[in-house]
């Protein structure tokens, strides 16, 4: 069955060229997009409907969410707004929570939470495991994430569980744990900061991660400067999260990373995508990611909720995308392009077509994915010139109705 939207105010692509097309309309064709263009020469379809005057954009891509867990942490959210300083040892608060909720209960929040993101124009997500830390508990929260998210994140290596010692935790990471989570994840990460694992600890999970098949991620640079982002660079990892503070150097290793790329072809050597957590840095007081500077040294940057329940308990990319335009320097534009393309680059969803089978996300164009969101509103300035209120007013992923 074909579905033709049409009326479409704007229409902002996101594609190769980064089209802004107006007076515009999409056909879907089971979970594809099957046309795009000027409503005067839209063909016809099974059924239609009308967009009136509304603007349409990708469906967010949410590169880094950790959905699978249980438990509260208001009060250290309500210590940290009185001034106590963030630090990584509240995720042992969750991992006891985590560990005594039993499968159904953690799987029904998680889908909860993939709910509300949903209901507000995430088409695509990613989540990690990194509440359980041991063995069982591991594979069983990447075996439920595999179950909630379309891409799925091995982080055993998020915080040293207390009373063990940190190399031996590594080793367990690096070994029985990997195994155990391998069949459920296509993506390994580390939290490479102070009060979680150090450089050489890090090393070694990357590399093990990466000897076993999986793509690399790294949680870098969030508390402060530190050797996250030249390790991201050096082990080719698709994305390194947080880098909040980024020194010259660090910057330059990730510009240089994508100087084998081809931007317009997408094609050549994909270098290191820098994910920015505006949500995470204000909920933590740290400095915003500086993704103006990141743009214009030629990063691709990506944006993305972190949802989480220490420090960033929220999947709203709208919010993500305001505070980037409103706060952190970038156009409407670059915001929406960082929220979609952005994310889709930092997973390997970029590219895919009709020819190849592998539908890309987080852009519109034919052969992509059919993952729509539309806005109750002409234009996507609306989302910075209207903050916080409630825009979303369709969402398809994968050419069905999510609202």
């Amino acid at each position: 069955m074909s579905i033709l939207l049409t009326n479409v105010g704007e229409l902002m692509t996101q594609d190769r060229e980064q089209r802004v097309l107006r007076n515009a309309a999409l056909v879907i064709e089971g979970e594809r997009i099957a046309w795009l263009g000027a409503a005067a020469g839209a063909p016809a379809a099974d059924e239609s409907f009308d967009a009136g005057g509304r603007a349409l954009l990708p469906g967010w891509v949410d590169s880094h969410t950790h959905l699978i867990f249980a438990g509260d942490r208001t009060a250290e959210f309500e210590a940290r707004m009185a001034g106590e300083d963030y630090s990584a040892g509240g995720i042992a608060v969750t991992t006891e929570a985590t560990r005594n909720t039993g499968d159904y209960d953690l799987t029904r929040l998680a889908l909860g939470r993939v709910a509300e993101a949903v209901s507000e124009g995430t088409t695509y997500l990613e989540t990690k495991t990194g509440y359980g830390l041991d063995v069982e508990q591991e594979a069983r929260s990447a075996r439920i994430a595999s179950t909630v998210a379309d891409e799925v994140t091995y982080l055993g290596a998020h915080l040293v569980p207390a009373g063990m010692d940190a190399d031996d935790y590594t080793d367990l990471v690096c070994g029985p744990m990997l195994d155990a989570v391998r069949p459920y994840a296509s993506w390994a990460d580390v939290f490479c900061e102070r009060g979680a694992f150090t450089e050489e600890q890090s090393r070694r999970v990357l590399q093990a991660c990466r000897d076993a098949g999986l793509g690399l991620r790294v949680h870098g640079n969030q508390l402060g400067p530190g050797p996250g982002v030249r390790l991201a660079a050096e082990f080719g990892a698709a994305s390194v999260d947080h880098v909040n503070y980024l020194s010259d150097e660090d910057v330059d290793s990730l510009a240089s990373s994508w100087s084998g790329w081809d931007a317009a072809a997408r094609s050549g050597a994909r270098g290191t995508v820098a994910t920015c957590l505006p949500a995470c840095d204000l909920s933590t007081r740290q400095p915003l990611a500086p993704a103006r500077r990141l743009l214009d040294a030629g990063v691709p940057v990506a944006l993305a909720s972190n949802c989480n329940p220490g420090t960033s308990y929220t999947s709203s990319m709208a919010y993500c995308v305001t505070t980037a335009v409103l706060q952190m320097g970038l156009s409407v534009h670059e915001a929406v392009r960082a929220a979609t393309f952005g994310g889709a680059l930092a997973l390997g969803r970029e590219c895919g077509n009709d020819v190849d089978g592998e539908r890309a996300v987080g852009s519109l164009a034919v052969g992509h994915r059919a993952d729509l969101h539309l806005l109750n509103a002409p234009s996507a300035t609306h989302l910075a010139y209207r903050p916080g209120m409630p825009l979303t007013h369709a969402v398809w992923r994968a050419g069905v109705r999510a609202r």
